[in-house]
């Protein structure tokens, strides 16, 4: 058995573990940590991909071991599970105000239709110029007010 304080430990070292596409963000801004359960025997750690064919996943999993191996715990596991699918609504509030400091415009709620502000200048006079943008997950807009192109990280 581990105490609540090493459990609360693995996931805290889980969760700082940067995003290997946007190293911006942390997998815990991201939402992707499921679970971590820790024991005498190590330590687990379930993920959900933000989409089933992420390329990223070998990566992070390979990133939260050698996190949580640099700490002491092992042996760890990576479990991946796909139930429930991510959401972008699963990206916490300091993760969206992190992407809009990088220069990407964060996702509105599912199912809003909200303009999608630029997050250079602010205005929401954009338009999306293709929706397959420098990864899966973001689509590329410009901005009409300040005519710059920028990412928007697409809602789903």
């Amino acid at each position: 058995m581990v105490s609540n304080l090493a459990h609360d430990k693995a996931r805290a070292i889980a969760e700082a573990v940067p995003d290997p596409e946007l190293p911006v963000l942390t997998l815990g801004d991201l939402g992707i940590i499921r679970d971590v359960a820790a024991s005498g025997t190590g330590v687990e750690v379930t993920i959900t991909p933000t989409y089933s064919g992420c390329p990223a996943m070998n990566t992070m999993g390979m990133d939260i071991s050698l996190a949580l191996a640099e700490a002491g715990f092992g042996p760890v596991r990576i479990k991946t599970t796909l139930s429930p699918a991510w959401t972008t609504d699963w990206i916490s509030a300091e993760g969206r105000a992190k992407l809009q400091a990088f220069g990407i415009a964060p996702p509105g709620p599912r199912g809003n239709d909200a303009p999608v502000a630029c997050p250079l200048c602010g205005s929401t006079n954009t338009g999306e110029i293709s929706h397959f943008g420098s990864t899966a997950c973001k689509a590329l807009w410009r901005c009409l007010a300040c005519r710059e192109p920028f990412d928007h990280f697409k809602c789903h």
